[in-house]
């Protein structure tokens, strides 16, 4: 439990990053949307942390040297658009065959079903930049985009509007409330619970409206999916 604990922990990264934080982040948002073993990292969160800790006062109350925030907001949003292209290069590469696998600790077929879920519920373009505010959805949305054959040029328009957008907006959201909230580092942990909570409300709300639909359904009408 404490293991998880410090996972989910963005402040924990950025500790064991030491002086190199900043390029820490970076490698870190790269992995968590390019690798699929990356699921588990705190995106959003560490995003968010990192802004926060690119503020002098912020990062004396913690102990370290300021995040290069100038660094952060050109390299992050790099880091996320090369991570999402590798997953949809890899997916459109290798196909159906990246995801036949037994379930394990690192990998659910769910998360995957999730991805495709969204990916035929909003459609390819609004799915690709909506999975970027979704935890582990975001990781999984990029290879599904190239199994299911999405045309690369669009992926790639559609994956940097995403990926720019996501990026910078939690990380100024950082950096504002970094500036602005006094001895905001006592938070950080609490804050992080209610940034997931917020993250996966629309992955439980659509979990229920399937699990509704499905039960309305009378039976002996269900129909096997194809």
């Amino acid at each position: 439990m404490d293991v998880l604990l410090d996972l989910l922990d963005p402040k924990w990264w950025l500790s064991m990053l030491g002086a190199f934080a900043t390029i820490g982040v970076i490698a870190i948002v790269f992995a968590e949307t390019g690798l699929l073993v990356g699921f588990f990292l705190p995106g959003d969160s560490l995003l968010v942390t990192a802004g926060i800790f690119s503020t002098v006062a912020a990062a004396e109350g913690f102990g370290i040297a300021p995040l290069s925030l100038p660094t952060l907001l050109i390299g992050a949003p790099l880091a996320a658009i090369a991570g999402a292209q590798l997953g949809h290069l890899l997916g459109a590469k290798v196909g159906r065959r990246m995801f036949d696998k037994p379930d394990s600790r690192l990998f659910k077929r769910e998360h995957v079903e999730k991805a495709e879920y969204y990916f035929e519920k909003f459609g390819p373009a609004k799915a690709v930049v909506a999975a970027r505010f979704m935890p582990i959805v975001r990781t999984f949305m990029n290879p599904v985009a190239g199994v299911l054959e999405m045309d690369a040029r669009r992926f790639f328009v559609w994956n940097v509007l995403g990926g720019v957008v996501w990026v910078e907006a939690l990380l100024l959201l950082g950096y504002f409330l970094g500036s602005k909230v006094e001895g905001i580092d006592k938070y950080i942990l609490p804050g992080v619970f209610v940034v997931i909570l917020l993250s996966v409300i629309p992955i439980v709300r659509e979990v229920m409206k399937s699990r509704r639909a499905a039960s309305a359904v009378p039976k002996g009408r269900h129909h096997a999916p194809r």
